[in-house]
């Protein structure tokens, strides 16, 4: 029996994202896994809000948020060769993995 693996992935830019699901997809596919996902989680959203001017005008503000998107991959059955497949894939620099076994 194989291992179950999760895979969280997270970046600021969704497109980077999608197209970094799809590769770990596609190089994974071929050893015969059984697959689940890319799963999209809630976005996280972080809101900083930011005086205006520094002096006067207290209540004029700007509120800038940076969202965080995340998808979940979830493998099952997975062989050496998976996890071979998975050391030799280079994702993106703006893509954080985080790899459960």
């Amino acid at each position: 029996m194989g291992h179950d693996i999760k895979i969280k992935l997270k970046s600021y830019d969704y497109n980077l994202l999608d197209k970094s699901a799809e590769r770990i997809v596609n190089s994974v596919l071929p050893t015969g896994v059984v697959l689940n996902g890319p799963v999209p989680l809630p976005t996280e959203k972080k809101v900083f809000t930011v005086l205006r001017s520094p002096h006067v005008n207290k209540k004029s503000r700007e509120q800038f948020f940076l969202p965080t998107h995340k998808r979940l991959l979830q493998i099952h059955n997975a062989s050496s060769k998976t996890v071979d497949a998975l050391m030799k894939l280079e994702l993106p620099s703006g893509v954080e993995a985080e790899i459960k076994v």
